[in-house]
């Protein structure tokens, strides 16, 4: 029978367009010398789970020198390894043992914006205003009387004003900087060839060592508008409607397409596919299509299906539209149901679907909806075995195969998301879905880190346990067995991966499709069992009636 990997091993160059690639947290995956903090040899410990468990690639994120100050989203080096995580020759030794086991490896690059640690950045501040070092980021005088006002109403992602004002050398308030993001991560400024040049370089630096892709950090925020023109109330992402003419000043602008056809180049020098996933908050599917063209990048994170309700007519409207809109760009969709910056899909499901605000996807949004833990299990399951059977690729993000909730109560104190101190707490952040995986059903980390190490950097709930590898190993109701015999399916099944589907019409709660040869997938998101075609079942997310498949259950069915 073939395989994702038999074909990658007779030469295929497209093994992107069907991947299951495993996204790792580094701080929060294992921790393998005892600091509170996951780490590169902590992966290369766990790299036999993953490959039992059947995915094609591992994404990681930031594991570059970084004060932290948005773990590791501030990057200082981007040609270096941070100490908290290893050493190159620990990375090094990661990539070969990965690709041994037939999996390769896809590295976060950040190229909106640099720590302001970066020796560049430290050169801009001492340059002072005008100056070349100055030029690679934005940095402008401000308005009003004696520059004490922003350069316009730009806010930040983390609350706030977009602009830190800096303190010139002979002790004057200066000049301000834009930074989308925290204080410390400036935004560099790709009207200057210094920047395509560093980004450049270091794409080839890490494919030169054998990387194998790149994921792009908000990869539609990197060119601004010229005149730094203030939004003005503009809502983004723009809604459908929107005239082709109107552009955000700072999302999506149209430069954006020029940078990535010139890493396409790049990418394409390489013997062997290298391959790009784009971070791309867009919302309308032809303003997210037009950076996945034949010359730019190759996928992108597609976030309208992430953000719909379980609600049947909102996930088959939005599944329709990916794949047309993909369809015409002639590159696959990929299928993502969380991150590190989202509310985990437990806990989203949790919650009244019919009350759910529509693009909210992080924790933030679900605050004071109740929550149906079982009923967002049950949905979780069956959302996994949807995404995974629909065209094209799928994202895994560390802990969703084995169904981990949101963690909704650390303490204001404990919490180090960024976005917290933006808004005095009125936001509590991502750190509910970054909590250090169990491993283990006991231990003082639950196998995250050694017994006796260091506690780990973001507190675990005192059952963690319950939810651990150890715990579900073998279990054939479990999460890991789900994720693990769906995997085995769709490595083996010459109907799944990149392709086509064809709609079944079973009813307005279900969505129920067929791909050829010889594959069907039923979900139902109704309240009553719905009948299943004739057909053997080949793993379904719960347990099936007499030929019926219950409420908030999937199942997947070789047909004739």
């Amino acid at each position: 029978m073939t395989t994702l990997r038999s074909r990658e091993a007779a030469g295929d160059t497209d093994w992107w367009r069907s991947a299951v690639v495993y996204q790792i947290y580094p701080r929060s995956f294992a921790d393998d010398n005892g600091d509170g903090v996951g780490d590169i040899n902590g992966i290369r410990s766990r790299l036999p789970h993953l490959a039992r468990l059947g995915v094609d690639a591992i994404w990681i994120n930031p594991w570059y020198p970084s004060p932290m100050k948005d773990a590791g989203y501030d990057v200082s080096d981007y040609r270096a390894i941070e100490p908290v995580f290893g050493t190159m020759a620990d990375a090094e030794a990661l990539m070969a043992e990965a690709h041994a086991l037939g999996i390769r490896v896809i590295l976060d690059i950040v190229p909106n914006h640099t720590s302001d640690q970066h020796p560049w950045f430290q050169a801009a501040l001492a340059a002072g205003p005008g100056s070349p070092e100055r030029a690679r980021y934005i940095f402008r005088d401000g308005r009003g009387p004696g520059g004490d006002l922003p350069p316009n109403d730009w806010r930040s992602e983390f609350g706030g004003p977009a602009w830190s004002r800096v303190t010139e050398a002979d002790g004057r308030p200066g000049q301000w900087y834009l930074r989308l993001f925290a204080p410390e991560q400036p935004d560099v400024n790709w009207d200057h060839p210094d920047v395509h040049a560093e980004f450049e370089q270091s794409l080839r630096f890490w494919f030169d060592r054998g990387v194998d892709g790149f994921r792009i950090d908000v990869a539609h925020g990197l060119v601004k508008d010229a005149g730094l023109a203030d939004v003005a109330g503009l809502e983004f992402p723009l809604p459908d409607g929107t005239p082709e003419g109107v552009e955000h000043p700072h999302w999506d602008q149209p430069g954006v397409h020029d940078i990535f056809r010139r890493w396409r180049a790049v990418a394409d020098s390489y013997d062997g596919p290298r391959v790009f996933c784009g971070e791309i908050w867009v919302g309308r599917d032809h303003r997210l299509t037009a950076y996945l063209r034949p010359d730019e990048l190759h996928t992108a994170f597609n976030f309208n299906f992430l953000m719909a309700p379980w609600l049947a007519s909102a996930l088959r409207e939005t599944i329709t539209s990916t794949l047309a809109a993909h369809a015409a760009v002639g590159a696959p969709a990929t299928w993502v149901l969380g991150n590190h910056d989202v509310c985990r899909p437990v806990s989203r499901y949790a919650r009244p679907q019919d009350r759910v605000r529509e693009g909210f996807p992080s924790l933030q949004g679900y605050l004071g909806l109740p929550a149906d833990l079982d009923a967002g299990r049950r949905r979780a399951r069956a959302a996994a075995l949807l995404s995974l059977a629909l065209p094209g690729g799928a994202y895994v993000f560390a802990g969703e195969e084995l169904g981990l909730p949101e963690v909704e109560d650390i303490p204001l104190e404990a919490r180090q998301d960024p976005m917290v101190a933006g808004t005095g707490g009125a936001n509590i952040g991502r750190d509910g879905c970054r909590v250090p995986l169990p491993w283990t059903t006991d231990g003082s980390s639950f196998g995250f880190g050694p017994d006796g190490g260091a506690a780990p950097w973001l507190p675990q709930p005192p059952d963690w346990g319950r939810w651990s590898t150890a715990a579900q190993e073998g279990d054939p109701a479990s999460f890991l067995e789900l994720y693990r015999a769906a995997l085995s399916v769709r490595g083996g099944h010459p109907a799944l991966g990149d392709g086509a589907l064809a709609w079944v019409d079973a009813g307005p709660d279900v969505l129920a499709f067929t791909r050829e040869p010889g594959f069907g997938c039923w979900v139902n998101l109704g309240t009553d069992p719905v009948p299943l075609p004739a057909g053997r079942v080949l793993v379904a997310s719960g347990p099936l009636g007499d030929g019926a498949l219950p409420a908030d259950t999937a199942a997947w069915l070789a047909l004739g």
